[in-house]
């Protein structure tokens, strides 16, 4: 009894130890926002906070609109309605979730800019001069930045909705047939409300997507608390605004995260198993199947297909101009930082799931919770967040060895992979974590008691018996960490080592250089990667949608 007392306890000590390193990010803005020497609110307040709040607003509703319409009516069509190409839109509708927001930015901006293929056409056809003799919607605006991030992002709204109506209660909607609704009526009457709290967790997943987007908003020339704080960095080097911006944006995540909870604390909806397997699916016909069909192919189509197609077009247009030995640099970078990191993170997030699972304190559980927040938070406060602890670290070394040997250590951290790669697990950790926790509660818990019958420890439990349970739940880990640090921008582009560079970070130097055909190929190896867990979560759907439908 000691001894397990003591092993839990070494468990407990792991687990907080690991949430307070993770937490370092957020002390250390707190302590360099306090450290201001002026009022830099004043400052901020008169200057950028009104337009940081203004273009965020409009931001929110415009995205959280475009996302819900798109993803709850499409998710409809496809859970409840039979159409010819039904099957194909099915996974199709999925394939937007492959493009980060910055690259398909590129792709739009190089397509409907002034001097793109788009407005060039429509001079050359209509004898038009220059821009003051038509009009045509400025890209390169809030309208832009939504309508991009909403065909980006609706498949997370679409992805819960789907489900919620697949699990939905055959009865009750038949119940609203019998009564004479139509299928209008009995979406909004019965199917929507049921699948509200689904919808509400989408569309807020979307909304933080949204906060948090860097690229598409500096392509987009949008000036929000996301780039603000990359520009006071970078721009002013004023650390402590920076700090303020970056705790002013995390305290508006911890505050929407929490609201949107609320606002879904008393929602519940349960339903029988028995009833389940057997779904309502409604024929279209004429021009009802074409219209959902065309409703379901333009998100897809301008989403995906158009994006995909202009930047392999211009990928074979500039092969030839394209430094091969560049591209294999930065993708050997962007795999190694990615593979190293996903192995790590799975590593820990198996590590701190178990010891959760062990624990039976309460603030064990909730220091766990805490650690599963980092992927709310920006990437740019998360790199702010890591880079001023490490700076520091390095400049006190760095004296300190001036002063007794005379010389100087240079940066040891700062400026390194490694701090790159710690960013990565602070912003990833909780993909990771949240997987192998869903992993182990399909592990029954009378698996480790027999297991420690036989003598084994925990950590000998945790190798021979969770961890061959679990390969599937840390193969979907490791993908959905190594895909998103792939994709990283922001963070990447404030924490590189000179002479660095990723996928990410090479095609949006090349963006901002006006040079986005040269750009093609980094873009499309992105995608291509973010291809992966679109797949694998079209193939879970499959396996555990209901599978026997009958028509109505």
């Amino acid at each position: 009894m000691i001894s397990s007392l003591k092993i839990s306890g070494s468990w407990n000590l792991f687990t907080l130890t690991m949430v307070i390193l993770f937490a370092l990010p957020v002390i250390s803005l707190m302590v360099t926002a306090g450290s201001a020497e002026e009022n830099v609110w004043e400052h901020l307040l008169s200057t950028v906070m009104p337009g940081y709040l203004g273009n965020t607003f409009w931001l929110m509703l415009g995205v959280g609109s475009g996302t819900l319409l798109l993803g709850v009516s499409s998710g409809w069509l496809i859970s409840m309605t039979e159409f010819p190409g039904r099957r194909v839109m099915e996974w199709a509708l999925l394939l937007p979730l492959a493009f980060p927001g910055y690259i398909i930015a590129m792709v739009y901006v190089e397509l409907l800019e002034y001097s793109g293929p788009v407005q060039s056409q429509l001079r050359l056809w209509f004898g038009w001069n220059s821009f003051q003799d038509y009009w045509f919607p400025p890209i390169a605006s809030v309208g832009g930045a939504v309508t991009v991030l909403s065909l980006v992002l609706y498949p997370y709204v679409y992805l819960l909705a789907r489900t919620a109506f697949l699990q939905q209660s055959a009865a009750l909607l038949e119940v609203g047939r019998m009564l004479g609704k139509s299928l209008k009526n009995s979406f909004i009457n019965v199917a929507l409300p049921l699948a509200r709290p689904a919808i509400a967790i989408g569309v807020s997943l979307a909304l933080m997507e949204t906060l948090a987007d860097f690229g598409t908003m500096q392509l987009f020339a949008v000036q929000t608390f996301t780039t603000g704080i990359y520009n006071t960095w970078f721009g002013t080097y004023n650390a402590p605004a920076a700090a303020q911006l970056s705790l002013s944006l995390l305290m508006f995540f911890c505050f929407f995260i929490f609201l949107e909870r609320y606002s879904r604390r008393k929602q519940r909806s349960h339903t029988k198993d028995s009833i389940m397997n057997v779904q309502p699916r409604y024929p279209l016909s004429g021009i009802r199947a074409i219209t959902a069909l065309v409703f379901c192919l333009l998100p897809v189509t301008f989403g995906f297909a158009l994006p995909a197609g202009l930047l392999i077009q211009w990928a074979l247009e500039s092969w030839r101009n394209v430094m091969l030995d560049r591209f294999f640099s930065d993708a050997g970078n962007s795999l190694v930082l990615a593979g190293v990191t996903a192995f790590i993170g799975v590593v820990l997030g198996i590590l701190l799931a178990y010891g959760t699972r062990l624990s039976k304190r309460r603030r064990v559980h909730l220091a766990a919770r805490i650690v599963s927040l980092g992927y709310a938070i920006p990437g740019p406060v998360v790199a702010l967040g890591v880079l001023l602890p490490f700076a520091w670290f390095d400049r006190t070394i760095d004296a300190w060895f001036k002063e007794s040997y005379g010389i100087s250590t240079g940066y040891i951290l700062s400026g390194t992979v490694f701090i790159l790669i710690f960013a990565y697990l602070v912003r990833f950790l909780a993909l990771a974590f949240g997987a192998a926790e869903s992993g182990f509660g399909r592990i029954t818990p009378q698996m480790e008691e027999a297991s420690r019958s036989l003598g084994k420890t925990n950590l000998q439990t945790l190798k021979q018996v969770h961890v061959p349970l679990m390969r599937g739940s840390m193969l979907a880990a490791g993908l959905l960490v190594f895909v998103d640090v792939m994709k990283e921008l922001p963070a990447t582009l404030m924490l590189q080592p000179f002479n660095f560079s990723t996928l990410a970070t090479r095609a949006y130097g090349y963006a901002t250089e006006e040079l986005l055909k040269e750009a093609s190929l980094w873009c499309l190896t992105i995608v291509a990667v973010g291809l992966f867990p679109v797949l694998f979560l079209n193939r879970q759907l499959r396996e555990t949608s209901p599978r026997h439908y009958k028509e109505i």
